[in-house]
């Protein structure tokens, strides 16, 4: 494989479920997929809980910061992964687009936003068995 893969993480904030995504695929991925995130009305900060709640498995997301979603990143990226944003995410032809139905972590304590954490962690390591030759993953 030439080229590396390339996933954008969609939610509407871009402050929690898509953040924890994309710290886990780029800590898990370790350089072998691009990892892109971004909101459809992104937030100021990243939701402070989702760090410490990632923080608790070894992965800084503190110095991230939410991004506005763009046609540009949807069409530079392999596979479009929504979380609840949606019919605000650009459709474009060829693209692959994965629809993961999580509960948000805004405003939730750590304790509501640990599971969610788990479910996200499963599904970016699923989705790297998917992308990356089983000699690479």
């Amino acid at each position: 494989m030439t080229d590396k893969p390339s996933v954008l993480f969609v939610c509407v904030h871009n402050a929690g479920r898509s953040q924890m995504a994309a710290g886990f695929l780029t800590h898990l991925a370790a350089g072998r997929i691009e990892v892109r995130s971004a909101g459809s009305t992104p937030a100021t900060k990243v939701n402070p809980v989702a760090v410490e709640a990632m923080a608790e498995v070894d992965i800084d997301i503190s110095a991230e910061l939410p991004k506005i979603l763009t046609v540009d990143a949807v069409k530079a990226s392999d596979v479009c992964v929504t979380m609840g944003c949606g019919d605000t995410c650009p459709v474009f032809p060829g693209k692959r687009y994965v629809d993961w139905e999580l509960d948000d972590p805004a405003g939730q304590p750590l304790e509501k936003v640990r599971p969610i954490r788990d479910q996200i962690e499963a599904r970016v390591r699923a989705l790297i068995d998917e992308l990356l030759p089983s000699d690479m993953a």
